[in-house]
């Protein structure tokens, strides 16, 4: 059995998946298999997928539904979106070496395929427009936040970059649009701590009581009544952490759909209008592989208009 299966990327920069054939089982076909062991797909999904030629060998060879079942073989399939949310916002390219990508994220766009996300995601339209299959995230945001992102390039020396995130050897700035609060400005800067847990709704995180496992310094930037420009950098990655600490202290970052209000979830109808106003401005890391202290800025800003 061979075991060094390769990933696929098909022309619109989407990566396949692989399921493994085991032996000891009896399909009538291929068709049979797949309805049996993802049963939460329909099956004329999966009729469709044969149809349009993807599912294929390791190889890439197009295999057919009517297909034998041969045990101990692996097998590629693609995704397929009857219907997908347009992003029509554009990421750009702020670097790029022989092992890492940093891009510059717009609102509303994932970093990678998720529900009804599969083309119209950072990872690939990165995997398209540079035809890196290789390609992949390091570290992750929001898909309602901007910003910055870091991809491995190459993946002998991906684990190296994840370990900065891991040890929070990476500095992260973020900047964010909440409502001023005269309170709270004579407290800033100021280090906001708590315990974050997930709550009933796994959309959604609370503060508990407990040990801190979570902090984010907290400075103004800007003021233009009744809103304010705040510089957060967090000392923690917990999901979730900026957008609830500001939360906590009754200034929600403007247009968030989560906090404090949970609001029903827009599948098509987005509202681009109205974008999340937090946006991962900038990453500083000494590079592991070459050494050399990195700084990244994100060309992208808030605007702190009061309309």
């Amino acid at each position: 059995m061979n075991n060094r299966v390769q990933m696929k990327v098909n022309s619109e920069g989407v990566s396949s998946s692989r399921v493994y054939l085991p032996a000891g089982q009896s399909y009538a076909c291929l068709l049979d298999f797949f309805i049996s062991n993802f049963p939460h797909i329909e099956p004329s999904e999966w009729s469709a997928r044969f149809s349009e030629e993807l599912v294929m060998t390791a190889d890439g060879i197009p295999v057919k539904a009517g297909d034998a079942y041969l045990p101990n073989t692996h097998l590629l399939y693609f995704r397929r979106l009857a219907r997908e949310p347009e992003i029509p916002f554009e990421e750009r390219i702020l670097f790029q070496d022989e092992h890492i990508l940093v891009a510059d994220k717009p609102h509303f766009l994932p970093v990678t395929p998720s529900g009804l996300y599969l083309h119209q995601t950072l990872l690939n339209r990165l995997k398209k427009t540079t035809g890196i299959q290789n390609l992949s995230p390091i570290h992750r945001i929001d898909r309602d936040t901007a910003g910055l992102v870091i991809f491995s390039v190459n993946p002998k020396k991906r684990a190296q970059y994840q370990n900065l995130f891991r040890d929070r050897a990476v500095k992260k700035v973020y900047e964010a649009i909440a409502p001023f609060s005269e309170e709270l400005m004579a407290k800033l800067p100021m280090t906001y701590q708590s315990r974050l847990e997930e709550s009933e709704h796994f959309l959604q995180m609370q503060e508990v009581e407990g040990e801190v496992n979570a902090d984010t310094l907290i400075e103004l930037l800007e003021v233009n009544k009744p809103w304010a420009k705040y510089r957060l950098t967090p000392g923690s990655g917990k999901k979730h952490q900026l957008r609830c600490h500001l939360n906590s202290l009754a200034i929600p970052i403007r247009h968030d759909q989560i906090y404090p209000i949970l609001t029903p979830y827009q599948e098509y109808d987005l509202g681009f209008s109205k974008s999340l106003q937090l946006l991962a401005k900038v990453l500083r890391f000494k590079d592991p592989v070459t050494g050399v202290d990195r700084e990244f800025i994100s060309q992208r800003s808030l605007n702190l208009r009061t309309d």
